[in-house]
């Protein structure tokens, strides 16, 4: 609200900064942060909270989701975030990677192939 009222007095954004700095000190946003909503003040801005985005939604948490939840958290009371945790850790063996679930264990075939892969190089790299 500080930078807002900065700018309805036509204060510079170098000025706001610097009467920003001497009233709140330390905990003052940065020069960046500063200088971004003052321009976007300058520029007809009114409200101070996030835009609406366009795009993908950054949250797993869709209505989807929370109902499947729900139907399976009243089917059987006892699951909670630890089980379920536990369920998809343990006996699924998998465990998160890059945000993606992936097996912790190779299985016999796959630890094989690399072996063989692995040896292949190696003779590729004796070789030249």
């Amino acid at each position: 609200m500080a930078i807002k009222f900065c700018v309805k007095l036509e204060k510079s954004a170098a000025k706001t900064i610097a009467m920003l700095k001497k009233a709140f000190g330390v905990v003052c946003f940065s020069d960046k942060h500063i200088f971004r909503w003052h321009k976007a003040f300058a520029e007809g801005r009114e409200d101070v909270n996030h835009e609406p985005r366009t795009g993908r939604p950054s949250t797993s948490a869709s209505d989807d989701n929370v109902k499947h939840v729900r139907d399976l958290m009243n089917t059987d009371g006892r699951i909670t975030k630890t089980i379920g945790h536990e369920i998809v850790s343990e006996c699924l063996e998998m465990r998160m990677v890059c945000a993606k679930f992936v097996p912790k264990v190779l299985t016999d075939e796959q630890k094989a192939r690399r072996v063989e892969t692995c040896q292949e190089l190696l003779s590729t790299f004796e070789e030249n």
